[in-house]
């Protein structure tokens, strides 16, 4: 859901920007909606962890975390961005590690039996790293995918979104401040340019994707000279993007890319530290 992923860039923002009229408090969202991080899964990956740090931490939800890598540790830059973490707030989400497509499908639908919702349910719910589960072993081009892909990416955002509903109308009932049920996925297209509004139908399963995940988060590695210049070990540019900003006041009209309503830049230090910015 946008409003989470815009509440970590604000939340973790340059200390040497204006703060003014930025809170902790989501904007008002719809009953279900979702966010696609289409990225290198390295920094994506920080993104979602941070993502359901924030949520656990600043808004007491509960979070369900699904990736093929056991986590054993946090990744360093999110101890340097949440030094103080509490073992409450960790406790909030859950780790699950399905290895196959059929294990995730099983897991996400195992959300709505009561053991997964008692006695709260989850509010966030994450999936790291798509690709793994849809794309085949079968190399980077587009001759790799298959239509089988195709069509298991619509089943599984089908079922992602129908557990999201479901969810939802539990929260309400339960947890009216904690609904709706957010959804954020990451993936990694083989033969996306990696630009903002670039043609997603160049990979057949990133616009099966589109067409279920309402918003995009697109990630888009800063090579140029001045940000080496800068002393910055990596500098990102972030573009949201499609219906689901709710924050009007800071949508921006990019002329050169029309599709995108809010532009954030990712500052990474050599120490790990992460930094954002409104652009």
């Amino acid at each position: 859901m946008a409003d989470i992923l815009t509440l970590v860039f604000r939340t973790f923002m340059s200390q040497t920007d204006v703060k003014k009229e930025l809170t902790v408090t989501p904007p008002p969202s719809p009953s279900t909606c979702g966010t696609l991080v289409v990225g290198e899964h390295s920094i994506s990956r920080s993104v979602l962890l941070l993502a359901a740090v924030t949520a656990a931490s600043e808004l007491g939800m509960r979070v369900m975390f699904f990736t093929q890598t056991q986590i054993q540790s946090l990744p360093v830059s999110l101890q340097k961005c949440v030094p103080s973490l509490s073992p409450e707030s960790l406790k909030k989400i859950k780790f699950s590690y399905p290895r196959t497509v059929e294990e995730l499908l099983q897991q996400v639908a195992s959300l709505h039996e009561p053991t997964n919702t008692s006695p709260t349910p989850p509010s966030l719910i994450i999936v790291d790293r798509l690709e793994g589960y849809l794309c085949g072993p079968g190399g980077g081009s587009s001759s790799g995918f298959h239509p089988g892909e195709q069509s298991c990416a619509a089943h599984l955002s089908a079922l992602l979104y129908d557990s999201a509903a479901f969810l939802t109308q539990l929260l309400k009932q339960r947890s009216s401040s904690l609904a709706p049920c957010r959804l954020i996925a990451s993936f990694q297209s083989e033969v996306d340019s990696g630009q903002a509004g670039g043609d997603s139908a160049t990979d057949p399963i990133l616009d099966v994707l589109d067409r279920y995940f309402q918003m995009r988060c697109t990630l888009d590695r800063d090579s140029s000279y001045q940000a080496a210049a800068a002393g910055l070990q990596e500098v990102w540019h972030i573009y949201l993007s499609g219906t689901g900003i709710t924050d009007a006041s800071s949508a921006k009209d990019c002329g050169d890319r029309p599709g995108v309503a809010q532009e954030w830049q990712l500052s990474i230090f050599p120490d790990g530290l992460m930094e954002f910015k409104l652009v």
